[in-house]
């Protein structure tokens, strides 16, 4: 895109973020909950999250957003290998290059079993957090050099991913998400896709992407707004709407 076209689309989705936070704070914690609540009981029959034996689910802000505490705890239970969301500083290897790479970049990072859930700390913004001195102890889907990896499948069956709005797309049918603006997954997805290249010799990754959304966050033709989108901007597989809906392509 030209540099016009990605200050215009910049200026958009800030603009649709604004209108966001004011559509969100409006949302009581007891629909937030109920909404989480229908979600869960949608995942748990939903083939991709049913069949998952390794996922990533996203941990939750105190409000504005679904809540995944029960995702987690369910996951847990069921024996299946729980990644959850590790910002670090950005390695030199950064794709793309070093120049155009944030400061700080987003792996996912293996949680050992329910206690080690329960005893993480929430961070300024409320999101329960991994302790960083345990980190090089940990498995890490993209990692460092001294990364703990599974030779048994190096990547990720389903990954559960926030967002500030979505909608669908009325031609292609496609599920558009607008995040934060700090491309967090953008640029993993990114890592992830060449990570998983190099050893199944695929050209992109066999994970899920799905969103959770609240049904305030998803976007419809009656309120006039839509989703912009640009090159960066992973269209997903799948959005679980706080009304128990499954949206897929």
């Amino acid at each position: 895109m030209e540099d016009t076209e990605m200050a215009q689309l910049a200026i958009a989705k800030q603009q649709l973020r604004q209108m966001m936070k004011s559509r969100l704070a409006a949302v009581s914690r007891d629909s937030a909950m109920a909404q989480s609540q229908a979600i869960l009981d949608s995942l748990l029959t939903w083939p991709p999250y049913v069949d998952a034996r390794r996922l990533s689910v996203f941990l939750s802000m105190p409000s504005g957003e679904v809540q995944t505490d029960a995702v987690v705890r369910h996951a847990l239970g069921s024996g299946k290998d729980v990644f959850v969301p590790y910002l670090h500083k950005s390695p030199p290897d950064m794709v793309p290059a070093a120049a155009a790479a944030p400061a700080r970049v987003m792996d996912m990072v293996r949680l050992r079993d329910l206690a080690d859930y329960e005893s993480l700390a929430p961070d300024r913004w409320g999101i329960p957090s991994i302790n960083p001195a345990t980190v090089h102890e940990r498995e890490r889907i993209l990692g460092g050099p001294d990364a703990q990896h599974s030779e048994r499948q190096p990547g990720l069956d389903l990954i559960l991913m926030p967002g500030v709005a979505f909608d669908v797309d009325p031609d292609s049918h496609l599920i558009r998400r607008c995040g934060h603006g700090k491309g967090f997954y953008d640029f993993f997805l990114h890592r992830y896709d060449a990570k998983v290249s190099t050893k199944t010799q695929s050209a992109s990754s066999t994970a899920t992407l799905c969103g959770l959304s609240l049904t305030e966050q998803l976007l419809t033709p009656t309120l006039g707004v839509s989703v912009p989108t640009g090159p960066m901007d992973r269209c997903l597989d799948a959005l679980i709407v706080g009304n128990g809906d499954i949206k897929a392509p």
